[in-house]
């Protein structure tokens, strides 16, 4: 069975559709317990994750490696949260964390814009223009957002499965639609599909362990063999380079480690 995740914009009912989806596959479903888990783990505070995921990118950002390693932590624990599938995931970004696997079925929710303005009224107790300014700053900074640090747009239709319009459509009929797409045969977990996991979950950890260190670097794993990668100009000497070595190498599950440091290698970490 698959892994199933759920992007929404906010007050479009996506999470009422992903708890529908985890009840009725009896699935556990899970968002915000990611961030709890990268926060204990890493020993960052939760609201320094939020921010870092939900505000706009700013200068200082794209200058600089200011939300790197929350990025490395957040998907270092979302990839464990999930690596033994039947699971609902409804948090961030997790279309894109997993947007080669196999066994990964990515859902886009989306809803009319006077619908969600009607429900942020009612649930944030505010005018028809305050929810409408706040659903516009929302849209606007999660598209920013996307675009800056995986450099895509949430929006576009290609990244998902499944793009489900609530409306005409109900919360239940969203629900019985995925259940169906999730029992498909194309997004049965393989044996294959699984090592492609694992080995997802691997690079994750080795580059969460190395982030601090070195923020641009990238990793990816095949079957317990890790292949870094930086930029030349930023490895300042040999013992830096060995301490890199050994820090992956301290990972559980490495056997090998090679570092290239020639240029940039242009791969999705």
């Amino acid at each position: 069975m698959p892994i199933i995740t759920i992007s929404r914009g906010s007050y479009s009912k996506g999470k009422e559709v992903a708890e529908t989806v985890a009840e009725r596959l009896g699935y556990p479903c899970i968002a915000r317990e990611v961030i709890l888990k990268a926060s204990k783990e890493f020993n960052i505070p939760e609201i320094k994750f939020a921010k870092a995921f939900h505000d706009a990118p700013s200068i200082f950002d794209r200058l600089t490696y200011g939300r790197e390693k929350y990025i490395a932590y957040l998907k270092a624990a979302f990839l464990k949260s999930v690596q033994c599938d039947n699971v609902v995931y409804h948090g961030l970004a997790g279309h894109f964390f997993l947007k080669d696997l196999r066994h990964a079925l990515k859902v886009r929710i989306i809803a009319d814009r006077p619908e969600r303005v009607q429900v942020t009224m009612a649930r944030e107790g505010v005018s028809e223009a305050e929810a409408e300014r706040r659903l516009k700053r929302d849209d606007e900074d999660r598209t920013k957002w996307s675009k800056h640090v995986f450099g895509i747009d949430t929006s576009d239709p290609s990244l998902y499965d499944l793009v489900i319009h609530i409306g005409k459509m109900r919360v239940a009929d969203a629900a019985d639609v995925i259940c169906h797409t999730a029992q498909l045969e194309t997004f049965k977990t393989t044996f294959e599909s699984q090592r492609a996991m694992d080995d997802l979950v691997l690079a994750g950890e080795v580059k969460a362990a190395l982030v601090d260190l070195k923020p641009d670097i990238q990793a990816i794993c095949t079957e317990g063999r890790v292949l870094l990668g930086t930029k030349v100009s930023q490895m300042q000497n040999i013992e830096e380079i060995k301490q890199i070595e050994r820090i992956a190498r301290g990972v559980p599950g490495v056997k090998d480690v090679e570092l290239k440091t020639s240029h940039r290698v242009d791969w999705s970490d």
